[in-house]
């Protein structure tokens, strides 16, 4: 996710050879999920674990999941990248505005369009899925892309922790800002779902794991990180696939079981739109604020990528019983990297490209 620092040679074979095949991974999950969902609904459920003999811990899968992805982030991250970004606050700040504020322009305009669909509340499932996908932090799976001479890494790398930081007070906000654009019925649930689950969840599924993993690695001896950090990328890696497959299981086992396809169609076009307006906000207030093109593109990234894993365990876990809401949400995942690999192909030489660097978004 964050960006390696470790050269390619140390890392395992089973590291490279995920990396070099993850679509086919990916691919696998959304099979498996497919063929085989019932492991993944009864892994979306919450579980009690008998701590002692009167102490009772809730466990969440798909929680614990993002956790292990979002700490390795954090663990994988350059303390040197965490000091240059510093260095650049102008642009820091234009990313970060534009990573909030483009939910506020483009959700509504959506909301709108969609009230003349024949779904009857108005397609307000979609906007809610999409709210709980842009509200969040920026995609760490961003730095990937910017990697490479493709974007100003440091700057990228600034967004993406500067935006979890801040999550805790953004995602309720955003939230609450667009909650009116929804029937009676998706209002309340997602009032409900950032009343009771958004803050916390910003803050201790989100935001404290990639902080462990960050102060782990400055603590860190040098050598024991270059040794760790391999195993950890393979774990996360393994975590981020084991997420997808959760999270499919919930929305594809249901359409298969009982198959609309015009829910399908209204999923991947919502997704489509939000996803391609996000991406055209950023280059547009690029060309606007006349940014160099590397920061440019960090900055065009950090508009239209967003943490969808964890707007996916949000709704698996505060809305668990509208699965069906999680389509768009996969969708734009898959989405996002298209249109990055689109932003950022036009500028990279085919000879200087790495697929060794980084992790993906677990929902790939």
């Amino acid at each position: 996710m964050l960006t390696a620092t470790e050269p390619v040679h140390q890392a395992s074979w089973p590291l490279q050879f995920l990396r070099r095949h993850l679509g086919w991974a990916s691919c696998g999950a959304y099979a498996t999920a497919a063929l085989l969902p019932a492991p993944g609904l009864w892994l979306r459920r919450t579980h009690g674990l008998f701590v002692g003999v009167d102490l009772m811990v809730s466990l969440n899968t798909a929680q614990i999941l993002l956790a292990a992805v979002l700490f390795t982030a954090g663990l994988r991250s350059c303390p040197r990248a965490l000091a240059r970004m510093l260095r650049r606050p102008r642009i820091l700040l234009a990313g970060l505005a534009l990573h909030l504020t483009a939910p506020l322009l483009i959700i509504p305009g959506i909301a709108l369009a969609l009230r003349c669909s024949p779904d009857s509340d108005g397609g307000s499932g979609m906007i809610a899925a999409m709210i709980l996908t842009v509200a969040m932090p920026v995609a760490a799976g961003a730095t990937v892309w910017s990697g490479g001479g493709r974007g100003d890494e440091s700057t990228m790398l600034g967004l993406v922790l500067v935006s979890t930081l801040i999550s805790p007070l953004t995602i309720p906000a955003t939230a609450r800002a667009l909650t009116p654009l929804l029937s009676a019925d998706y209002a309340h649930a997602l009032a409900s779902a950032v009343r009771n689950e958004g803050r916390g969840f910003a803050l201790t599924g989100v935001l404290l794991p990639c902080a462990a993993g960050i102060a782990l690695r400055l603590i860190l001896p040098g050598c024991v990180s270059r040794a760790v950090l391999p195993t950890a990328a393979l774990g996360a890696l393994l975590a981020s696939l084991g997420l997808t497959y959760i999270n499919a299981s919930g929305a594809i086992g249901q359409f298969l079981t009982h198959p609309r396809p015009l829910l399908l169609v209204a999923a991947a076009g919502t997704a489509s739109v939000v996803c391609g307006l996000s991406f055209g906000c950023g280059r547009l207030a690029v060309r606007i604020l006349r940014m160099e093109a590397r920061a440019g593109t960090s900055v065009t990234l950090a508009c239209g990528m967003s943490n969808s894993s964890a707007g996916a365990v949000l709704i698996t876990t505060s809305m668990p019983d509208r699965p069906q809401i999680l389509l768009p949400v996969l969708t734009y995942s898959l989405l996002q990297k298209v249109m990055a690999n689109r932003v950022t192909q036009a500028r990279t030489p085919r000879a200087t490209r790495s697929d060794g660097e980084g992790l993906p978004t677990p929902a790939a």
